[in-house]
């Protein structure tokens, strides 16, 4: 079972608001199904928070929120998408704009509608993935006639090492982005990702876009976090069993009991989003105490060692992601980050949500 405490992302959005410089400065990513916590539940409760700006990765997961989102700006970051600008037109999804060829695509859609049609503006200051090319941006000028066809809402950029603050690429994104930024005076900007919010005034803009942070993880790596928690996976031991000395568990018996073990089997795996990696290194919370992963995480079941907890019985929850064994920690585990666990957590767990 995961529960999501819509109170604690509520919490978070209000908390990284007013670092930012207020509510209206601050919109919610939710792309990837809310960082896997549900874009939907997410996305109603920060609207009723007084958030009226959204993004998501694809126009499919912003289609899916927009109806319930009224009078909110819902963007797409990977903009057209490579479709044809039509088939973006009539969803009231906004797309960031990140090539010349898009550019040029959506400001011909609106010369030939006669109306300027709505868009961001995606400027690549380093990252190199997506956004316009500042040295295209002439050429992209001359050929839309000053960008003439488009209503542009905010000129973005995205930060490459936000929470590394001494990172001099910082200092750089923000030189080219104020060089872009002079072209288009009076233009609202959006540069500050959830680490970015932490890295000074220099970095503020009308516009932050928090996501990570929105979900309980630490914006800043190795910084105290000041985010509430939000989720908690838990899973009922589903059968217990005893295995003598010298006896192996799970697949090719990478683990075996040193002592007469105790083995608790719970119902959840690879499948779920529980990565393989953490076999023999993961632990679980039960009753107070923390107990150790034991064998490889099959694609439906893991098992853990309960010798040292006498009161285990078959039907208790243990805490497999939580205040007790939190996202950051799998994470350094596993060889990743928060990010991925949290975004993998699979359909299979009933969700539970507090705070609707």
């Amino acid at each position: 079972m995961l529960e999501i405490d819509l109170d604690a992302i509520a919490a978070n959005w209000h908390l990284l608001a007013a670092r930012h410089g207020g509510t209206a400065k601050t919109a919610a990513v939710v792309k990837a199904n809310g960082y896997g916590l549900g874009a939907v539940e997410v996305s109603r409760r920060l609207h009723r928070e007084g958030c009226r700006h959204f993004f998501t990765a694809h126009l499919a997961e912003a289609i899916e929120i927009r109806p319930h989102l009224p009078g909110a700006m819902v963007c797409g970051l990977h903009g057209l998408e490579g479709v044809a600008a039509d088939e973006v037109l009539g969803t009231d999804i906004l797309p960031a704009l990140s090539s010349a060829d898009e550019v040029i695509a959506w400001t011909a859609a609106g010369r030939r509608l006669g109306r300027p049609l709505p868009a961001l503006l995606h400027v690549d200051t380093g990252m190199h993935r997506t956004g316009l090319m500042p040295a295209d941006l002439g050429r992209v000028m001359a050929k839309t006639e000053g960008l003439a066809g488009l209503d542009l809402r905010y000129l973005m950029t995205h930060l490459v090492s936000a929470d590394t603050p001494e990172a001099p690429i910082n200092g750089g994104q923000l030189a080219i982005f104020a060089r872009v930024r002079a072209k288009f005076p009076g233009v609202p900007t959006s540069i500050a990702n959830s680490a970015g919010i932490f890295l000074g005034a220099a970095f503020a803009s009308d516009l932050a876009r928090p996501g990570v942070a929105l979900y309980g993880i630490a914006p800043v790596a190795g910084e105290p976090n000041s985010m509430r928690p939000v989720a908690t996976l838990r899973a009922r031991i589903m059968q217990l069993r005893d295995v003598p000395t010298g006896q192996g568990v799970g697949y090719d018996h990478t683990w075996r009991a040193a002592r007469p073990s105790r083995i608790a089997t719970l119902p959840l795996g690879y499948a779920d989003g529980y990565h393989r990696v953490l076999g023999n290194r993961a632990e679980v919370a039960l009753r107070g105490g923390l107990y150790p992963l034991v064998g490889r995480v099959s694609m439906d079941l893991v098992t853990i060692d309960v010798t040292d907890c006498p009161g285990a019985a078959i039907g208790d929850w243990c805490e497999v992601i939580g205040p007790s064994v939190k996202p950051e920690r799998l994470a350094a585990l596993a060889g990743t980050n928060a990010y991925e666990i949290l975004t993998s957590l699979g359909r299979r767990f009933k969700r539970v949500y507090r705070g609707v």
